[in-house]
């Protein structure tokens, strides 16, 4: 109890009360201690986070990297219950489209995605920013996973090749 009451003493000395209780006095002799508060590292500005990202991107369980500007992993795909919403980029999603959502790589960048499953292949755009379930690499708008014949299992092992 003693313990407590000298810590809430000490707490108002430091908040700034005028005064310490009489039982309290006793116990601090001398200056009483003050602390410096440094500022917090200030947040990564867009340009940080964006335009220097690692070569590679964080892999997920079960993902690997197999040859520069090449990721494997996990695609699923997005599709009706998003058309006529923005992406991230802004677009508008429309059915059909060989889009992908990607956490990293810039809006723009062409993507050519293989099926490792069956082979098919198609090129994508990335518009979007995802997935956003753990383990997964690209979600695919539905025009590109019913290329790639991903809609029907909704995942599939894939391999991401960069064009540009």
């Amino acid at each position: 109890m003693l313990r407590l009451r000298l810590l809430a003493s000490a707490a108002l000395v430091l908040a700034g009360s005028a005064q310490l209780p009489a039982h309290a006095a006793g116990f601090f002799s001398g200056a009483i201690p003050s602390f410096a508060i440094f500022p917090a590292d200030p947040a990564p500005s867009l340009d940080e986070r964006f335009l220097h990202r690692p070569q590679t991107a964080p892999l997920a369980p079960g993902q690997q990297i197999a040859a520069a500007g090449t990721q494997v992993g996990q695609a699923s795909w997005y599709g009706p219950g998003f058309y006529g919403g923005r992406t991230a980029s802004g677009e508008v999603f429309r059915p059909g489209t060989y889009t992908a959502a990607h956490r990293w790589l810039p809006f723009g960048t062409r993507v050519r995605v293989t099926n490792l499953n069956n082979g098919l292949s198609a090129v994508v755009r990335i518009n979007d920013r995802g997935p956003f379930t753990g383990g997964r690499i690209i979600d695919l708008a539905h025009g590109a996973a019913s290329a790639l014949g991903v809609t029907s299992s909704g995942v599939a092992q894939v391999r991401l090749e960069v064009l540009d």
